[in-house]
């Protein structure tokens, strides 16, 4: 029987998200909070806009794992790499949801650059994928694209683009992928602080606002906190950082599904700054 109620879980989240569960996991906002900001991007950063991957200064990975309603069977992780080089930085994404019933993943690699010190610019491309035995395995090549405008010092502002040009998952069924389109802002009162906020448009659904904030007590202590509108789900975690590496703990909460607890780690593999040319 919980086997059968998580396998309905999958599909009716799949089909709210138009075969796109994998594309917007509960804390999604937590993992991209940093985006729209300079002091508080991170290896996650460009998950929610390419053109974050900019401010990347350190080679780094990290991972991320969500299990969803605390169900074993809705599990989501994600792993990323950024590594700045002096024409550009570069990104890989690999993320999987679900279980052996239903799952989908997904991979990507991203490329930003800065034009300049007031806008960054970046791309991604995506072979998605998702799969449900003795049913379908339906599979596609997407892209997303972004900007990132530094207005000044503490306010920044972006737009971001997935699957701009739509498409099916195959030609065989009429499994879509949808476009999303958002925009973004982020405001830095002090390296220690930073609002930020996403308006959301996703093909067929509606608007979506996603609000959060980071507050850094010191240099290795931080929380992070905010809200999804689209079903009122607040997220919240803390974050622990020392040397190179630096671990998070994040929950949300669904109101009529529960608890989403997560937990991300972030490793810095050098120090040293890359100068670009």
């Amino acid at each position: 029987m919980r086997k059968f109620f998580t396998f309905c879980v999958c599909i009716l989240l799949q089909a709210n998200a138009s075969a796109q569960s994998l594309r917007r996991p509960i804390a999604a906002s937590y993992i991209g909070l940093g985006a729209y900001s300079i002091h508080h991007a991170d290896a996650f950063s460009f998950t929610a806009n390419q053109a974050a991957l900019a401010q990347i200064k350190n080679v780094a990975i990290g991972v991320y794992g969500e299990n969803r309603f605390l169900l074993n069977a809705t599990n989501m992780y994600s792993a990323v790499v950024a590594m700045p080089t002096h024409d550009g930085n570069f990104g890989i994404q690999i993320d999987y949801f679900g279980f052996k019933d239903y799952n989908e993943s997904q991979i990507g690699l991203a490329y930003a650059q800065s034009l300049g010190s007031k806008l960054d610019v970046g791309i991604k491309f995506n072979y998605y994928s998702f799969r449900i035995p003795a049913y379908q395995n339906s599979s596609t090549i997407n892209f997303e694209i972004g900007a990132i405008a530094h207005l000044t010092d503490k306010l920044h502002a972006g737009i971001h683009f997935y699957n701009p040009v739509g498409g099916n998952l195959s030609k065989t069924n009429n499994e879509k992928l949808s476009s999303i389109y958002k925009f973004g802002m982020g405001y830095e009162a002090s390296e220690n602080f930073l609002v930020s906020a996403e308006i959301v448009k996703q093909e067929d659904e509606p608007v979506n606002v996603n609000a959060g904030m980071q507050y850094n007590f010191q240099k290795q202590f931080f929380v992070r906190a905010g809200i999804n509108s689209e079903n009122g789900s607040p997220y919240g975690g803390a974050g622990l950082s020392w040397d190179d590496l630096r671990i998070d703990v994040s929950a949300s909460y669904h109101p009529q599904l529960g608890i989403s607890p997560g937990i991300m780690l972030i490793v810095n593999f050098q120090a040293k700054k890359i100068e670009k040319n």
